[in-house]
């Protein structure tokens, strides 16, 4: 198995990843972090895949894909953390005034986990804002110490997860997740 990142630039493997099963539902579409609450709220039904569609379309893209072959197997949001609800976080602190990218979802679609895709998919989301000029990647993961992670919250990733791809613990935060604390990790690019 080869496993291939590349930038997130087509709508229709962002959905597959990301999007509902029924395209009218109100499910995420890795929204909750990209846009404050009150435009996340208004967005309804298919108005959050036109979004999506739009975000798409931009330079920078909302994130990476990976593939293996032709078939999308995960998606990863990576963009400057400036663009995201992270830049005004009351739980997540700014450690410096350096420009970061964050890492807020790591995603692997069923038939294809336990694999190593998500370690794949935190590389190429790193190398993705390395290529973008970004002076250093933070994401936001789980210290669940080795305890099962409810899949649901199991997205923001583990900290195991971020330390075997050379992220280092920088913070606490005032963020808790499925019962475990999201400690700020980072890795100077």
């Amino acid at each position: 198995m080869t496993i291939e990142v590349r930038p997130a630039t087509r709508f229709e493997d962002v959905r597959t990843m990301v999007g509902p099963k029924r395209p009218d539902a109100n499910v995420c579409w890795c929204l909750s972090y990209r846009i404050g609450s009150r435009e996340n709220l208004q967005l309804q039904g298919l108005e959050r895949g036109e979004f999506v569609k739009g975000l798409v379309d931009q330079d920078p893209p909302p994130g990476v894909l990976a593939y293996d072959g032709d078939e999308v197997v995960g998606w990863a949001a990576v963009h400057p953390r400036a663009d995201t609800t992270f830049a005004r976080s009351r739980t997540i602190p700014h450690v410096d005034n350096l420009d970061v990218w964050s890492v807020w979802c790591v995603r692997v679609r069923p038939g294809h986990r336990g694999k190593g895709i998500s370690h794949v998919l935190l590389r190429g989301a790193v190398d993705f804002a390395r290529s973008k000029g970004a002076p250093a990647v933070e994401g936001y993961p789980v210290d669940n110490q080795g305890h099962k992670v409810d899949l649901t919250m199991a997205y923001v990733g583990t900290r195991s997860l971020f330390e075997a791809a050379g992220f280092v613990k920088v913070a606490d935060t005032g963020s808790v997740l499925s019962g475990f604390p999201r400690v700020l990790m980072r890795l100077a690019v």
